[in-house]
């Protein structure tokens, strides 16, 4: 196969990827939390010419390599809810939750209060403390949040304050290592360790958007789409080229 068409089909390649990463973006626009993911790609050189009388420069064939992806932590936009169990995150932190795999984590602060009185995430799992679950009693009013994850409650008609324990925020040294496990949680990914966040602040009565922006992510899904085309179009033509060029040596005479 000629090098033209090697050369397109590794871009081809990459296109998809690229259109599925984007498409799971547009996906998540209204997921409270959620940060996207971009591509990587990078340049692949090899040589495929061995004759003496090409030039080093013609012997080089420039591929296209998927390298990866990593995720974008830019903070999203926060919106005012005024729902005392709406929590959002000033910082790099990311809340700590308890699942049937273990401790994952999330930035999404849209929390509740289950059956149990425990506070829990969307998805019903338990949020943590720093002395495990956070636990109210039916009789508990005017839950307030501090800005340092302070969690305090007004005990029935005593109109004492009590705590109720206080959010336990992480961060990690190298966040590129969180890998997404669906319904909005990171688990800690290879080599990974939660350390405390002693410099988050956490605002009660808001809570943060996805950092997805619409406009970008389709205009980059109409790019893609295009360039994919012409690519197709391209591969296309060679591979008609191709053909003719075989036809017409058969047709010469013996």
């Amino acid at each position: 196969m000629e090098n033209t068409l090697l050369v397109g089909l590794s871009r081809l390649v990459t296109l998809e990827r690229q259109v599925d990463a984007v498409a799971n973006n547009v996906a998540n626009i209204n997921t409270n939390g959620f940060k996207a993911d971009r591509s990587l790609f990078e340049e692949y050189l090899r040589s495929s010419a061995h004759e003496d009388n090409f030039q080093r420069s013609d012997r080089r064939v420039s591929f296209v390599q998927d390298r990866g992806s990593y995720k974008d932590f830019a903070a999203g936009n926060t919106e005012m809810t005024k729902n005392p169990l709406d929590v959002s995150i000033d910082g790099k932190g990311l809340f700590v939750v308890q699942t049937p795999a273990g401790e994952r984590y999330t930035r999404d602060g849209g929390f509740q209060i289950n059956n149990q009185g425990q506070l829990v995430t969307a998805g019903g799992n338990p949020v943590l403390g720093t002395s495990g679950p956070i636990v109210f009693q039916p009789t508990d009013k005017q839950i307030n949040i501090a800005p340092d994850g302070n969690v305090t409650v007004v005990e029935g008609t005593a109109r004492t304050d009590s705590v109720r324990g206080k959010l336990r925020l992480v961060s990690f040294a190298d966040a590129q290592k969180l890998v997404k496990e669906g319904s909005n949680l990171y688990s800690a990914g290879p080599g990974g360790a939660a350390q405390t966040d002693t410099t988050a602040r956490v605002r009660q009565g808001f809570i943060e958007k996805s950092n997805v922006n619409s406009v970008t992510e389709m205009s980059r899904m109409i790019e893609i789409t295009r360039t994919y085309t012409q690519i197709s179009a391209l591969l296309q033509q060679q591979g008609d080229l191709h053909k003719s060029a075989i036809d017409k040596l058969a047709e010469v005479p013996a």
